[in-house]
């Protein structure tokens, strides 16, 4: 099996904790030069230390606010006016704030539109010439279980989450004949910050710990358990290798048996 990225640039977006920090380390490990990008310099600093470097990969991070549009269409502008391709893209933005949608304003609606995905199509208009010319492209989007079932609570993300999964569908269509993948990968309750800052809010509500929370959570997954970040890189760094080439155009869940539904 063929998972060698050697020689692949892969720029991955949230990049400084998280789901993208763990896909990032993974990537690395198949021999990746990693781009790191969030808005927090100092934490991408930190981040940017914890990437493989033993077969001599070199990595760096770029700082985007991706709640500003223009300023991630300056950013990757600027990155590649000044430097080689692209190869991998992993498309992932914090989500929005929890609520239910019919309390949610529109301004809500418009800013997570934009952070997902106005800003993920920048992203690979920015990078798609040159993945086409390299008859190599990835581009993997980190989303939601919520694609496939709603998860209550989460009204605007959950509509979010949708559009983007039918935005990269269509562009799997479009670019399958040049090399080019496009895949979306569904977290399931993996051990985040953000699953954190949910569960914190239900456990609040419950006046009960987050710790008991996180037990009551894990008793309703097949597997009986959390999901830990590097499962759920491991999976987005296979999506990434030449292994994968021919999977395209899928939402791939990763949350141990959790979903109700194929």
């Amino acid at each position: 099996m063929d998972l060698n990225l050697k020689g692949k640039t892969a720029l991955v977006c949230g990049g400084s904790q998280g789901l993208g920090l763990a896909s990032a380390i993974e990537l690395s490990l198949l021999g990746a030069d990693i781009i790191l990008v969030s808005r927090n310099k100092e934490k991408l600093q930190k981040a940017v230390a914890q990437l493989d470097i033993s077969l001599h990969q070199h990595h760096q991070y770029l700082v985007a606010d991706f709640s500003n549009p223009e300023e991630v269409k300056k950013m990757i502008d600027d990155y590649l006016n000044k430097n080689n391709i692209i190869h991998i893209l992993v498309n992932n933005t914090g989500g929005p704030a929890s609520g239910e949608i019919i309390t949610a304003g529109i301004s809500s609606f418009e800013k997570a539109f934009q952070m997902h995905l106005i800003c993920n199509q920048i992203l690979v208009q920015a990078v798609v010439e040159g993945m086409k010319k390299e008859n190599f492209g990835r581009i993997i989007n980190i989303i939601s279980l919520s694609v496939k079932q709603p998860i209550p609570g989460l009204g605007v993300s959950n509509t979010i989450r949708a559009a983007v999964a039918s935005w990269a569908k269509t562009l799997a269509n479009e670019l399958g004949q040049f090399g080019i993948t496009v895949n979306n990968v569904l977290p399931g309750y993996t051990e985040t910050e953000r699953l954190d800052y949910l569960l914190g809010q239900s456990s609040s509500k419950k006046n009960i710990s987050l710790e008991e929370e996180k037990q009551i959570v894990a008793e309703t997954i097949p597997a009986k358990r959390l999901g830990q970040p590097n499962e759920f890189g491991a999976a987005v760094a296979f999506l990434a290798s030449p292994a994968a080439a021919y999977v395209n155009g899928i939402n791939f869940p990763v949350d141990g048996g959790r979903l109700g539904c194929l």
